[in-house]
């Protein structure tokens, strides 16, 4: 984890940060990463979600950086953004796995309870960059895409989808690795390393 700077350091950082700075995002990305995951995970009870959750809230966190006004503002936008997806998972899991409404009810209301008011952004630069990633996916194989959205839109764990496919293990595996590394390329031209690898990750 790394150290937390004083107000001065804390206020350069931030400002490299607005700036664009891949170390300056590494840097609050390793300071509040393990909290962030650990809320997430009061929540949707998984390790594996709980982290796509906390990634998902430091990409958003990239793209609106410019609208950012201290950096006492990055914990407030990045626990507003993983509250949202840990809601809509939520309200997602209710419907799949047909949950009690009072479970919900109580789980919103804690999410609510612990988490800052939503902070307001333009969300103009995650929507064109959700239509550039549906571009490239769109560039895959047929059956890449298929394995790729099962996966990372479905959440599906590898055993499930070649259960599903009637393929191997070995095989959902190869599609994935092929999947990753066509976005990794393509997406290098639009983020920094760092980002993309949290996005893919």
């Amino acid at each position: 984890m790394a150290p937390k700077p004083d107000s001065t350091s804390e206020a350069l950082l931030f400002s490299q940060l607005k700036g664009g700075s891949e170390r300056a995002f590494t840097h609050f990305f390793e300071l509040h990463y393990p909290a962030l995951t650990g809320f997430c995970k009061q929540f949707v009870y998984d390790e594996e979600q709980a982290r796509s959750i906390a990634q998902e809230a430091f990409v958003n966190l990239w793209l609106s950086r410019e609208q950012l006004q201290s950096p006492g503002g990055i914990p407030s936008f990045l626990y507003t953004a993983a509250r949202s997806k840990c809601l809509n998972l939520i309200k997602h899991q209710k419907v799949v796995r047909n949950y009690e409404n009072q479970k919900l009810a109580e789980q919103e209301h804690a999410i609510n309870r612990e988490v800052l008011q939503a902070m307001d952004y333009d969300s103009l630069s995650l929507n064109e960059l959700q239509e550039t990633i549906n571009r490239f996916i769109a560039e895959l194989p047929v059956q890449t895409q298929t394995i790729f959205k099962m996966k990372r839109m479905q959440h599906k764990k590898n055993a499930e989808i070649a259960e599903e496919l009637q393929i191997s293990v070995k095989t959902v595996e190869a599609h994935m690795t092929r999947a990753l590394s066509h976005l990794r390329k393509a997406l290098s031209d639009y983020l920094p390393a760092v980002v993309v690898a949290l996005l893919l990750g």
